[in-house]
């Protein structure tokens, strides 16, 4: 089952590419690939040189081909915060590190769930009477149409949410935030801090104190104008980098690293106008 499903995802995705490029699907083959797969590549890197004519390939992460295409091929670190977080560099050298990515029950500090957990937490301490109000209280219960705190808490346990739609409530702490809620902001600024200690541990395994690598965040978290000055202070604060969005995107980052295993180099310059 699991084949047949990344036989059909990979056959779609190439079939639209090879359309978009006028390409004939059935009957090409490519002088170097590069994929990048979420939850890591070890079981797929058979399917891909099975499925996939090439001379040359590159089967790996999806943080690699984000990295890739968020420094434009250079080095640095990427910080990504969706449901989950992590935070994936590379040095002039080509020596990789990363840290987190551990998964909601024991990590994913600063990601959406992460977000939305603490958020919860903090509206069942309002409730029971042992924790400062928030507002956090009330908009997540209108939010989920639940009648108290305890209630939700039970319902997040149940299929009824799952871990991507517990991780979309972040954006409504967000919203908390934004109007005042000092408990809001802080959760916020909190996970800001977690992040930023990803990025510190990568920092740490590839870089000396005193060079300022590019840092580039990505991620529904980092729509937060909170998390994203915060943020950003504190890496100016230990690093001496100011972070920005990614320079293009990973489709980008995976055609860049696919002619590095092919011994060529890109120009930024020839990366379609559509990714950046």
């Amino acid at each position: 089952m699991a084949r047949a499903k990344f036989f059909l995802a990979v056959d779609d995705a190439l079939r639209e590419a090879c359309r978009q490029a006028h390409l004939d699907a059935a009957n090409i083959e490519f002088e170097s690939v590069c994929l990048g797969f979420s939850g890591g590549a070890a079981d797929k890197d058979a399917y891909s040189r099975e499925f996939l004519r090439s001379r040359q390939y590159k089967i790996t992460h999806d943080a690699e081909i984000a990295l890739s295409g968020a420094t434009g091929g250079e080095p640095g670190i990427i910080i990504i915060a969706g449901t989950g977080s992590m935070a994936f560099g590379r040095n002039a050298a080509g020596t990789t590190g990363r840290a987190g990515g551990w998964g909601y029950v024991f990590g994913d500090e600063g990601g959406g769930f992460d977000i939305t957990r603490r958020a919860l937490r903090a509206a069942l301490r309002s409730e029971e009477g042992w924790g400062p109000s928030t507002a956090l209280h009330r908009i997540l219960l209108d939010e989920t149409g639940s009648p108290d705190a305890n209630a939700l808490m039970h319902r997040f346990y149940t299929p009824e949410f799952s871990r991507p739609q517990v991780a979309a409530l972040s954006k409504v702490v967000n919203r908390a935030a934004e109007s005042g809620d000092v408990v809001a902001v802080e959760i916020l600024r909190n996970a800001a801090a977690e992040l930023m200690t990803y990025v510190d541990g990568v920092y740490h395994q590839l870089f000396t104190i005193g060079e300022h690598p590019a840092i580039a965040h990505i991620g529904g978290v980092f729509q937060s104008e909170i998390v994203r000055c915060e943020f950003a202070r504190l890496a100016y604060e230990r690093t001496g980098s100011e972070p920005t969005p990614p320079r293009f995107g990973p489709a980008a980052g995976a055609l860049l690293e696919a002619l590095r295993a092919d011994g060529n180099q890109c120009p930024l310059s020839s990366i379609p106008k559509w990714e950046k």
